[in-house]
């Protein structure tokens, strides 16, 4: 049986697959397939509703909203944004994992890598991505 982490890590990860990230935020409505416009203020909200669930303890809301979150800072043509976005979207994979081992970690592998991958990365979020991706990969067995 999958825990509720998994199960919720499903659902977030099922809500970002039509537009290759979130379509919709939890206070969106995602079954009307509204997207919510490209904005700062869009931007802004998203990072601080992630910021908010990750302090409450709810890593699926705040999956969810880190990637709205990078989806907004793409439309943005905001790089270095992105890069940092897909790294906290996989840290609250990784959060989930560590409360509950049957969490696949594939999709923080992927999101490290498309991280690691952003041109306009900064040095210190590059730093930080590599060090997420060797430890994801040291708990899949991935080759390094």
């Amino acid at each position: 049986m999958r825990g509720p982490l998994a199960v919720g890590l499903a659902a977030a990860l099922a809500l970002a697959a039509g537009a290759g990230l979130a379509q919709a935020g939890p206070d969106r409505t995602a079954q009307t397939g509204m997207v919510q416009p490209v904005s700062w203020d869009g931007w802004l909200a998203a990072k601080t509703k992630a910021e908010e669930n990750d302090t409450a303890g709810n890593f699926v809301a705040a999956l969810q909203y880190y990637l709205e979150y990078t989806r907004q800072a793409e439309g943005l043509n905001s790089p270095a944004r992105v890069a940092w976005g897909k790294n906290n979207a996989a840290f609250m994979i990784i959060k989930m994992h560590r409360l509950d081992p049957k969490v696949d970690l594939a999709p923080a592998e992927k999101l490290l890598k498309e991280g690691l991958a952003v041109a306009g990365a900064t040095e210190d979020c590059r730093k930080v991505l590599a060090m997420n991706l060797e430890y994801v990969r040291s708990l899949i067995g991935a080759p390094r």
